[in-house]
């Protein structure tokens, strides 16, 4: 099932399930970023908690 890509989502996880396959953004409507540090920092501190792998 192919989804319009969201053009406020740009997406380089070609290995994400959500990825846009022909552009480089995501397909959902909003996305979850997450920390997995107290305090987020540097960018590293960060992930895109929406991230499935593609199967």
């Amino acid at each position: 099932m192919e989804h319009k890509h969201n053009s406020s989502i740009g997406c380089i996880v070609s290995e994400c399930k959500y990825h846009d396959k022909s552009h480089n953004y995501c397909t959902l409507d909003k996305i979850q970023v997450v920390k997995h540090e107290s305090k987020a920092d540097t960018i590293e501190c960060t992930d895109c908690g929406s991230f499935e792998p593609e199967r």
